[in-house]
């Protein structure tokens, strides 16, 4: 199948393209502006093309219980009141994307609801990337889908079934550069369990751009994933 290429930021995502490589930020920066400000300037000096961060109100990602995740180790602090320590204000992006853009990289975040992708449109950012969770959250696809800008969707934890219902979503609203992620939803992920050669399944299914989306240690399983034709 042809494959349908996808600019992104000026920068070509396609079978003769250099790989697009954008440093996952997410959360890490523990709700310190400054310290997100530090990792952006890392990722640039670092050469990649993006940094990506996550966009969310704890309101509205999870009911206020007093329930951890299993990564939270020890301490009394609830995965609700985690997130809500990690949000970033509006006024926050606002800095982060001005910073990035001063450093020469491209400012990328998830949102995972419409009103954070409508605040994220109006920012500026040139694509929206979309969390593994959120593949079959039809609703969500079909807001982003309108904003007629490059998607990049995360496969974690679904079936085939369930990410060619996501693409035939976003096409049918509006979207036509899709890029697929193989990932593979572990924290860390082992190598024996990310089935690179989904890479090239989904490529030959869909005809759209395959990256990876990496959860493993290290830089080996990158590079492998690579040389099986990931562009981002």
């Amino acid at each position: 199948m042809k494959q349908h290429d996808v600019k992104l930021g000026g920068k070509l995502i396609g079978a003769s393209s250099k790989i697009f490589v954008i440093a996952e930020i997410g959360i890490n920066h523990d709700g310190s502006v400054d310290r997100a400000l530090k990792l952006i300037d890392a990722a640039a000096e670092c050469g990649a093309d993006a940094v990506k961060f996550q966009t969310f109100r704890a309101d509205r990602l999870m009911v206020p219980v007093s329930g951890k995740l299993a990564q939270q180790g020890e301490g009394e602090e609830s995965a609700y009141e985690m997130f809500r320590r990690l949000e970033l204000s509006w006024q926050d992006h606002r800095a982060l994307k001005s910073h990035a853009d001063r450093r020469g990289v491209l400012f990328l975040s998830t949102p995972f609801d419409e009103e954070s992708a409508d605040f994220l449109d109006d920012l500026g950012v040139p694509a929206f990337k979309i969390a593994s969770s959120d593949i079959t959250h039809l609703p969500l696809l079909r807001h982003l889908a309108q904003k007629m800008k490059p998607l990049l969707l995360s496969t974690g934890m679904s079936h085939m079934s369930e990410v060619e219902e996501a693409v035939n979503t976003m096409e049918s609203w509006g979207a036509h550069d899709i890029v697929l992620l193989h990932c593979v939803s572990s924290y860390p992920a082992s190598p024996e369990s990310l089935n690179l050669r989904a890479i090239h399944s989904l490529r030959e299914r869909f005809g759209r751009p395959v990256g990876f989306s990496d959860h493993s240690e290290g830089m080996l399983c990158a590079l492998v994933a690579a040389a099986l034709g990931a562009k981002v």
